[in-house]
């Protein structure tokens, strides 16, 4: 399992302009709004306020980065080296009650980071396993693939599901979407956080 050393916010931008380049590999996470985007980069970070949580969905209006010094997992403590990566906390998208305008301010902002980030090195895409994947789900998960970004799926809130469903609930999910892997996540219990971890890693070229 990685250890995560240390964990910071980096940057916050309305525009890609606004953002530092990138220093080290980025993972970027996406999702609708209200999909436990928020408690996920927390729980991986091991961190209750990296991120703030709002009662109210849609409350990430930018792009914010964060960075993550971790401890890579090896044979012992002699084999365990250390890595960087920053985590890309993308605007959730699909809640109604934003302003048109502003609804439409985040298509292009969200779509030039992915097209144009060079650092970036994968998409989380965030789901909740009890929706499974919406409209806005499929088209974003089909623009990655026109542009050759990595995707990774993650169910989130999967401790919302009995556990005798939820290898069922997981295979809908990758059903809808082609086949998928699908990483189920529970920020509450930590159930997916060591193998979500791992992807993580060798999208990040830090991992085997």
């Amino acid at each position: 399992m990685a250890a995560v050393l240390d964990a910071r916010f980096l940057a916050s931008a309305t525009e890609l302009s606004q953002l530092p380049p990138p220093a080290f590999a980025e993972i970027a996470f996406a999702g609708r709004s209200n999909v436990g985007k928020s408690s996920l980069i927390n729980a991986l970070a091991q961190r209750k306020k990296l991120v703030r949580i709002s009662g109210r969905p849609g409350c990430t209006r930018g792009i914010n980065l964060f960075r993550l010094r971790v401890r890579l997992p090896g044979e012992g403590d002699a084999d365990a080296a250390e890595g960087e990566l920053d985590f890309v906390d993308l605007p959730g998208y699909g809640y109604a009650q934003r302003s048109k305008a502003e609804r439409r301010s985040w298509g292009p902002l969200i779509e030039s980071f992915l097209s144009q980030r060079p650092g970036l090195r994968a998409v989380v895409l965030i789901v909740d396993v009890r929706r499974g994947p919406e409209d806005d789900d499929a088209q974003l998960l089909e623009y990655l693939q026109s542009i050759d970004r990595r995707a990774i799926v993650v169910a989130t809130k999967l401790d919302k599901v009995p556990r005798s469903k939820q290898k069922l609930a997981l295979k809908a999910i990758s059903d809808a979407l082609g086949g998928m892997r699908v990483h189920g996540f529970s920020a509450t219990k930590g159930d997916g956080r060591d193998k979500l971890w791992r992807s993580l890693l060798r999208a990040a070229h830090l991992g085997t």
